[in-house]
């Protein structure tokens, strides 16, 4: 099976090209625009010279199976089209894209052409997130918090609170019917964003602060009297009457913790079967997000 993987960024590097190189069956396909980055990720993987490219066209003659975009944001648009219209299964990182109408288009040409367009959303596959999924969950809080970090709304949004708002759309038991959202903006940058969504029945709350003086990820599920929370998608405890802990093993590596091993198993699992993945849930996290991001400004102008 031929795959792709494109960028060889921070995230590739540590998440993604572990996993990737550890699977069996795979003759895996490294494209970056850099030669040092591509000679050094390359050799450190052991990936054999004809297996590495510096441009697109290079690695699309290759005749891929499927392909993982990690190029920087803004590069997807292109990057995703030229692989689909291709007829390759794709895989990219979140955001599909920082602007809604791109995203669409991308997600209405996987449909027309009838090929698997998957976004990492890791957090619906990691083990903490998919056990509060079977708890009650009639109040949901998630915070993602950062050290000195304010940025370009849009930009803060779709690169990171993205993770937050889509986590809310998958635990929320029932169908949402009020969206609400609150920010703090300075001088064009935002400090803090929170959202809230309601349905009948629930509430679920997502913060996000990015001068929050610590580096931190704590997700609580809550019902009938019993409470689930998961602090940095390592440690589990139970609240029922008495606190239970439940941490991570010491030989579980950090991408089946964080979800990314399942995502990429789970995506060529499908390749190779020939189902098609569809990227319609996916789109809706970002018309969510677009909103977030309308809210956020109008409350700045």
């Amino acid at each position: 099976m031929k795959v792709g993987c494109i960028g060889l960024g921070d995230i590739a590097q540590k998440a993604y090209l572990p996993v990737l190189t550890a699977l069996p069956g795979v003759e895996l396909h490294l494209q970056t625009r850099t030669p040092e980055t591509l000679r050094r990720v390359g050799d450190a993987h052991r990936i054999p010279a004809g297996q590495r490219h510096t441009d697109l066209d290079a690695l699309l003659a290759q005749g891929l199976d499927a392909a993982f975009v990690h190029a920087s944001t803004v590069a997807h648009p292109e990057i995703v089209t030229r692989l689909l219209e291709a007829g390759v299964a794709t895989y990219v990182d979140k955001p599909l894209a920082y602007e809604l109408a791109d995203s669409q288009r991308l997600v209405q040409l996987a449909e027309e052409r009838g090929i698997s367009l998957a976004v990492g959303f890791n957090r619906r596959h990691a083990p903490g997130y998919t056990q509060c999924a079977d708890h009650p969950r009639e109040l949901i809080l998630m915070q993602k918090n950062r050290i000195g970090l304010p940025e370009d709304p849009r930009t803060l949004v779709l690169d990171d609170f993205i993770h937050v708002v889509d986590t809310l759309r998958y635990l929320a038991p029932g169908p949402i019917d009020d969206v609400t959202v609150r920010s703090r903006v300075r001088d064009g940058l935002l400090h803090h964003v929170v959202l809230q969504l309601s349905g009948e029945g629930f509430t679920a709350i997502g913060i996000m602060n990015r001068l929050s003086g610590s580096t931190e990820e704590i997700l609580e599920v809550s019902g009938q009297d019993t409470k689930r929370q998961v602090v940095n998608l390592a440690e589990v405890i139970d609240h029922k009457g008495q606190p239970t802990i439940r941490r991570r093993g010491d030989w579980v590596p950090v991408a089946r913790q964080r979800g990314i091993e399942q995502l990429v198993t789970g995506f060529l699992d499908a390749v190779r079967a020939g189902k098609i993945l569809s990227a319609k849930d996916a789109l809706e996290t970002h018309v969510l997000c677009e909103q977030v991001v309308r809210e956020v400004r109008r409350s700045a102008a």
